[in-house]
């Protein structure tokens, strides 16, 4: 049962649905108007909107109310990268219909981050830049652990995976995308650091060639990269989440957000990789409960709407 745990608390990552908010004309060109729309893409266990609450919560608001049009994806909240970045790419072509734009700014929280970076590769005519957030590009320690010490078929891992596609049916009953096919197994093969590394060797834009580097700023396929994430675990001692991103912190010999390691975020430009903030902060979650001295996550991707707005995307 013990070995169990490490598998529950890896599925309680971020959610996201496929929903767009546009902000009012503007006389001029407000602060996080992009060329482009942005669609964000959640991570493992994800949605869009659940009970009412957004999984980027507060963001798409954020980033809208000075000018930027936001999408949020919804892609299965289990399977394999492939799957969801197919996913994802019928959305893109959604998003691109519906608006008339030519691209878009993809921003990938978790595996988020490598479900973007999918779509920018098969379809890189109609990526502008990719934005990694905490993004798993070479895999997680605790995906390893749990890979490594729950045996493929063994009880432990049928218990375990019986939990997860509840938590997923409930998820799904609540944010509406139950007709989403779910493989938890998958997701969790496909954050090991052996399947990052070969996702990696299918679509390597924007990865580091070395161990704790920076990829290419702009690809052979003409997209934008970037990518920043957080190294604290424990922020905020009104966040009942953080006692797990700090016990969980533990298994890593690296600074990390509390599921990530830090050099396993890099992708493209690496804009920041120390901000005092955990993996569900930079969502804003729980709720905004984040640390009272780091800039709030709001901020960071208002800042980064900004930064895309300068670059032309």
């Amino acid at each position: 049962m013990k070995r169990i745990i490490p598998l529950l608390l890896f599925c309680l990552l971020p959610l996201t649905g496929f929903a767009g908010t546009s902000a009012s004309s503007l006389d001029q060109k407000g602060y996080t108007e992009t060329k482009y729309p942005i669609v964000l893409v959640h991570g493992l266990f994800g949605f869009d909107t659940l009970a009412g609450i957004d999984y980027f919560y507060g963001i798409p608001q954020a980033l809208s109310k000075s000018g930027a049009t936001v999408y949020v994806a919804q892609v299965s909240a289990t399977n394999s990268t492939e799957l969801r970045g197919e996913q994802l790419l019928t959305q893109v072509e959604e998003v691109l219909a519906v608006s008339g734009a030519e691209k878009v700014n993809l921003i990938g929280h978790s595996h988020g981050g490598p479900t973007a970076r999918y779509v920018a590769s098969v379809a890189p005519e109609l990526v502008a830049s990719v934005t990694s957030v905490g993004g798993v590009h070479k895999g997680s320690r605790i995906a390893d652990i749990v890979r490594g010490q729950v045996a493929p078929g063994s009880l432990p891992e049928n218990f375990a995976v019986t939990l997860a596609e509840g938590l997923v049916s409930l998820i799904n009953l609540l944010s509406g995308g139950s007709a989403l096919p779910q493989d938890p197994l998958a997701s969790l093969a496909a954050l090991t650091t052996e399947g990052s590394l070969a996702f990696n060797q299918k679509y390597p834009e924007g990865v580091p060639q070395t161990a704790c580097g920076e990829g290419d700023y702009v690809a052979d396929n003409g997209v934008y990269y970037y990518s920043w994430t957080g190294v604290s675990n424990f922020t905020n001692a009104l966040d009942p989440t953080d006692g797990a991103m700090m016990v969980l912190g533990l298994a890593f010999n690296e600074p990390n957000d509390g599921l990530v390691g830090q050099c396993s975020t890099h992708l493209g430009k690496v804009i920041r990789n120390d901000y005092k903030i955990n993996h569900l902060d930079e969502i804003n979650g729980l709720l905004g409960a984040t640390h009272l001295f780091e800039t709030a996550p709001t901020t960071l991707y208002r800042q980064h709407a900004n930064r895309l707005q300068l670059q032309g995307l």
